[in-house]
């Protein structure tokens, strides 16, 4: 089983939130998924991203791949100095 970090789209047409997620790649996007991490949001200025990094570390270490966009999420949460929330 391949598992994968990745964005679970919400909110109205045309308003979309995001919550981070760990799925099985297999499964759709908006499908089920094994543990939810985090949430992010791009529609408001400045961006709000929360994020439970010690989560993400253990299913990283695990063998969960992020998708591009959760990796760049994480790498700006690192760069920025900030353990686990961003707002």
């Amino acid at each position: 089983m391949s598992v994968k970090i990745r964005l679970r789209r919400m909110g109205a047409h045309k308003k979309p939130f995001y919550r981070i997620v760990v799925a099985d790649s297999r499964s759709p996007r908006d499908g089920k998924c094994i543990e939810e991490i985090g949430c992010y949001n791009p529609m408001v200025n400045p961006e709000y991203i929360k994020l439970d990094m010690d989560k993400v570390k253990k299913w990283i270490s695990n063998g969960a791949q992020p998708t591009d966009r959760v990796r760049t999420i994480i790498n700006n949460i690192k760069n920025s100095n900030k353990e686990s929330v961003q707002a």
